[in-house]
């Protein structure tokens, strides 16, 4: 039996069409701020549990909380610092639980995508008209919030269904966070309109770094600067895009705040790098790559077939 997803096409990371971004930007760099809500006590989905003790855990609810509470504000200080403007990340019910957080993103012009409505109620097992159903309250909620149709999606606690792809597409959003293949984006293989791949970085997520890999706050922050240098330098042949996911109770906390700001001081300094947003990373591709990655994977499929 074909296991494959068929979610898009093999191909190698030498010799593609050349990117360049705005201005001859070497690399595109944005960043993911992860503005989510839990549910102390949220419905038990069988795949999967909610939190790792018996619920109510009103210690793991704590933890996130402080999110919103403080770290949100403290994280959203250092980005105000190098005029870096967030693509959030959304728990959409953060717009009615919490609209104070929403709308200290639309005062920054903060672009906003869907993340589900609650990270705590996950997209398996849900059939065609569950799925439907949460991507347009995401839509609507966001829209009636900040005034933004949103362009991008990344599921609820990374949680999909086979159809996700191809919804995605039909509600005509343009890229999607989840498939975290490449260093580029890459067009997405769905039934029907045109879907991107955005780079969104596991290694380099916050979760990443301090809860499975267990790093330090300066190994996280000289991570991140490693991970700039290496794509700032290949930006030379062809740009890249480098995204930093962040979640505000871990990066947000006082003993981690002081090298983060120093990571995005080192990133920010340098010439050639357009700080942006995902949904302008993928108009911009839309505009002048999509058509001939979309060549250029269809000749390499023929010359490898």
């Amino acid at each position: 039996m074909d296991s494959e997803p068929h979610l898009y096409d093999f191909w190698p990371y030498r010799d593609r069409p050349k990117i360049t971004w705005p201005n001859g930007a070497k690399i595109a760099f944005w960043v993911a701020p992860n503005l989510e809500y839990y549910e102390l006590d949220p419905p038990a989905n069988p795949s999967r549990k909610s939190w790792p003790k018996p619920h109510p855990d009103v210690v793991g609810y704590g933890h996130r909380d402080y999110a919103n509470r403080v770290g949100h504000w403290r994280m959203m200080e250092v980005m105000d610092k190098y005029n870096v403007r967030g693509s959030v990340s959304l728990s959409v019910a953060l717009c009615q639980h919490i609209p104070d957080v929403v709308q200290s993103g639309v005062a920054r012009d903060w672009e906003f995508f869907s993340h589900g409505i609650y990270n705590t109620r996950y997209s398996y097992g849900m059939d065609e008209a569950q799925e439907r159903a949460i991507i347009e309250d995401s839509i609507k909620t966001v829209q009636d919030a900040t005034g933004q149709r949103i362009k991008g999606w990344l599921a609820p606690a990374l949680t999909h269904t086979v159809r996700t792809m191809d919804l995605l597409a039909q509600y005509d959003f343009r890229y999607t966070c989840d498939l975290f293949q490449d260093d580029q984006p890459q067009p997405v293989k769905v039934k029907s309109g045109k879907l991107i791949s955005m780079p969104y970085s596991l290694e380099i997520n916050d979760h990443y770094g301090f809860f499975v890999y267990n790093m330090s706050p300066r190994a996280y922050a000289d991570a991140l600067m490693r991970q700039f240098d290496r794509l700032y330098a290949e930006g030379e042949t062809s740009g890249a895009v480098m995204c930093i996911p962040l979640h505000s109770y871990l990066i947000g906390q006082p003993h981690r705040i002081g090298p983060f700001d120093e990571a995005l001081k080192y990133i920010t300094s340098h010439d050639d790098v357009w700080v942006t947003t995902a949904a302008e990373i993928a108009d911009y591709y839309y505009e002048h790559y999509y058509d001939a990655v979309a060549q250029d994977l269809k000749r390499y499929q023929g010359e490898s077939a």
